[in-house]
């Protein structure tokens, strides 16, 4: 599938079969993800696979949709403000990366930001200075939902001289 169709198709899942994912594949996506454009080449994500007794302790309104595998994004602090925003933005595109990748074999995700809650922080153990980029079910979808409309990109532009 070309990238651009990949893009277009990839879709939030909001429930999953029970199927497993390998661990091969997991990190072959997540190897992809790294390749990610990272600000000095710092690769400030990190990752935290989440067992059935954290994720039990998050109280997810639907257990992740019964994902078979959920993970937390985080992104390391930075020196400064400005450092930090950079290692935010590369931790997203690092996650934009991954979803494409499980995405082009048919397994989808979840990404909800309840990680950043500070009750949800504390059961994660996330270090104060981090940021939780979000945390994410991945699994084979049990439904793929319909593109949703999207502006017309033209109306969010504009020319500056």
């Amino acid at each position: 599938m070309k990238t651009i169709d990949l893009i277009k198709t990839r879709r939030s899942i909001k429930q999953f079969k029970a199927d497993s994912i390998h661990e091969d594949d997991l990190l072959n996506w997540l190897e992809a993800a790294s390749y990610a454009p990272n600000h000095r080449m710092n690769e400030p994500w990190e990752l935290l696979f989440i067992g059935p007794d954290t994720r039990a302790k998050l109280k997810h309104k639907t257990n992740f949709g019964s994902a078979p595998v959920v993970l937390a994004i985080l992104s390391k602090p930075g020196a400064t403000a400005f450092e930090r925003d950079e290692n935010v933005m590369a931790a997203a595109c690092f996650a934009q990366n991954f979803l494409l990748a499980a995405h082009e074999v048919g397994v989808g995700a979840y990404w909800a930001s309840l990680g950043a809650l500070p009750h949800n922080r504390e059961i994660l153990g996330v270090p104060q200075d981090y940021d939780v980029i979000g945390l994410f079910g991945i699994g084979y979808p049990e439904e793929v939902p319909n593109a949703k409309p999207r502006t017309p990109m033209k109306s969010k532009i504009t020319y500056l001289s």
